[in-house]
């Protein structure tokens, strides 16, 4: 089958130079851009129920840029200044530049690995033992990272700042497409609630991530294409080498 629709489950780019706008062209695709869920903030009384004191922990872990906004945007509302001294453990480089809307970044202060993974954060952390970890989640989550961190023994401390919610599809917007993109295991469920008699057959499902694969497939889904992969870094690049060779194979 020749893929000409796809749907992929975030906002529209706001830049004219993303990759989704050159596929678009290159392929003469049609890409519609639809959220399968919205993100809220919890308030000070939802994350009280939790009875954590943020300022009991001075280091943070941190796996997403939302997770940084969420973190940020609750201490503020809780009225919390975080200390010059804290220190923050992220899961990319990107998530760590990103810091710098909230902080002075500081490399003393800000740490993180060079291929995107949790475990290379475990040498730095032993470096610290005294320190008191907590790790940023939203309420769909799993405890691998913390049961990973604690084979280590090292003590990670789970503190849910933000809530997933599926959005609902519009019936002009449940569209038939011919490739599903999705991110996120709660994008997963999402999808199953907006597309409750979805057949897949021969329609094409991509996702970005390890836990959003096994979501997909524990769902009784088949995973099309998958990134990060040894060859391709990036959801985009992986997409547009299957359309690459996709629209090579059927003209």
């Amino acid at each position: 089958m020749k893929v000409n629709h796809i749907l992929v489950s975030q906002p529209k780019p706001t830049s004219d130079k993303s990759p989704y706008f050159d596929m678009q062209a290159k392929y003469k695709v049609n890409i519609d851009f639809n959220q399968l869920i919205r993100v809220e903030e919890l308030t000070p009384k939802e994350f009280r129920a939790q009875h954590i004191n943020i300022l009991d922990y001075n280091s943070i872990i941190l796996n997403s840029r939302l997770g940084v906004d969420h973190f940020f945007h609750l201490c503020e509302e809780m009225r919390i200044k975080i200390p010059d001294s804290q220190h923050f453990y992220c899961i990319s480089e990107s998530v760590a530049n990103y810091l710098q809307k909230y902080i002075q970044y500081r490399k003393r202060k800000v740490f993180f690995g060079p291929h995107n993974k949790l475990e290379e954060l475990i040498p730095m952390m032993k470096r610290r033992p005294a320190d008191n970890f907590l790790m940023v989640f939203s309420d769909v989550h799993n405890n691998d990272a913390v049961e990973m961190f604690a084979k280590h023994k090292i003590i990670v401390q789970p503190a849910v700042f933000y809530r997933t919610v599926a959005n609902e599809f519009t019936p002009e917007q449940k569209k038939d497409y011919d490739m599903y993109v999705l991110f996120t295991p709660a994008g997963v469920a999402a999808f199953q609630k907006n597309f409750p008699d979805f057949k897949q057959e021969d329609k094409i499902i991509a996702c970005l991530g390890a836990s959003t694969a096994q979501a997909l497939r524990d769902a009784g889904l088949r995973v099309d294409i998958e990134a990060p992969s040894p060859e391709f870094q990036s959801i985009t690049a992986a997409i547009d080498a299957f359309l690459k060779e996709n629209h090579k194979r059927i003209r």
